[in-house]
């Protein structure tokens, strides 16, 4: 079992900056991929972004491109995502996940899940 948590969220102006932190325990002496979510109000939950295990691969949802990076610190069992250039659209619960693999993973398929962080950008 891997436990995630969540911080960073808050409120900020368009155009604005947040690092959302994400902290693992529990399994994680096993490799793990991990990602992030997010969900807006009446929304499906969608991909936003996601790393590997040693760091070197990362994908992006197109949305995010250019503006979103996603980071890890395996010592400190914690991945990160910085987000630059937010805009209104960007309003959701921000959710980390984790799987034990190498691979980075794209998909909804993560096993374990934290409990979000609410990521409001006002125009």
């Amino acid at each position: 079992q891997v436990q995630l948590v969540e911080s960073g969220g808050g409120l900020v102006q368009a155009g604005g900056s947040l690092r959302l932190s994400c902290v693992a325990s529990g399994r994680t002496f096993s490799p793990y991929a991990m990602g992030w979510f997010r969900q807006a109000p009446g929304k499906e939950r969608e991909f936003v972004a996601a790393i590997n295990w040693s760091g070197g691969s990362r994908d992006y949802a197109d949305s995010v491109k250019g503006r979103f990076t996603i980071s890890r610190e395996n010592a400190k069992n914690t991945a990160y995502l910085q987000m630059n250039s937010l805009k209104p659209e960007d309003t959701a619960v921000y959710y980390c996940a984790a799987q034990h693999t190498i691979l980075v993973v794209s998909t909804a398929k993560y096993d374990y899940w934290g409990q979000g962080t609410q990521v409001t950008v006002s125009s």
